[in-house]
């Protein structure tokens, strides 16, 4: 259960909680610089420009989606990053019911991308690399049970092939101290978005101390780690509606 959310809605906690070691951004790990993909999509092909036709989506789970929705939301070509919910037995997902480990979904973001812009390995390569930590096994920093596992929900044969390629391409390059546990098993994995209050929630809530402590730091090594892809202004869930997407 996420308990460090509602210990932490209040900035004259932030001092008190900033001293405890549970509520570091990826305690055991900071980000890290990896190699991008040797197997990939290209990019710039069977796209119309401003149509909307020939964009792609992913659909990842990394822990609290506030932060994994933050750093997409954050990355040049991604025309739009939605909280939700994945890879659960039930027809229905909900804050309530997925918090509680009631129906197997995981916490997820699903992630649509314009190729000509960036391709599907540079999303993973940014998920491995400041999203998450994929050596956490059903917990996610702060965050314990399989709803905040590390999964990706392939949407395609493609990006099946891609995901097991990188990860085994990681693993043996031991760009990690402990193996990958990402999993990649759940093909097209229906996707429900999660509540309004959960969309955009690092944009609108930047000082809550869940976000300051756990989220804001992903943003920050996006910026650093990816320079060529990070955009200053977020694309929000808002802004992302009101253009279309």
């Amino acid at each position: 259960m996420r308990l460090s959310r509602f210990l932490g809605m209040s900035m004259l906690l932030l001092p008190v909680l900033a001293a405890v070691p549970l509520f570091t951004a990826r305690s055991e790990t900071s980000a890290v610089r990896i190699d991008p993909p040797a197997l990939d999509a290209a990019t710039g092909a069977n796209t119309e420009p401003n149509t909307g036709v020939g964009l792609e989506t992913a659909v990842l789970a990394g822990g609290c989606f506030w932060g994994v929705q933050a750093v997409y939301q954050h990355t040049k070509g991604v025309v739009n990053a939605v909280s939700g919910y994945a890879g659960g037995r039930s027809e229905d997902a909900n804050y309530t019911t997925v918090s509680f480990g009631r129906t197997g979904h995981a916490e997820s973001v699903r992630v649509t991308f314009d190729p000509r812009v960036t391709s599907y390995g540079k999303i993973l390569q940014i998920f491995f690399s400041v999203a998450h930590d994929p050596t956490q096994l059903n917990r996610q920093g702060p965050d314990y049970g399989t709803q905040y596992r590390s999964e990706i929900f392939p949407q395609s044969d493609a990006q099946r092939r891609i995901a097991k390629a990188y990860i085994a391409q990681l693993d043996g390059a031991h760009a990690f101290a402990k193996p990958i546990v990402t999993k990649t098993d759940t093909d097209q994995a229906k996707f429900y978005a999660a509540e309004d209050y959960h969309q955009d929630y690092a944009v609108k809530h930047p000082a809550q101390p869940y976000i300051v402590i756990n989220d804001r730091p992903k943003v920050d090594a996006l910026k650093t780690l990816f320079p060529d892809v990070y955009r200053e202004t977020p694309m929000t869930v808002a802004d992302a509606k009101a253009a279309g997407h």
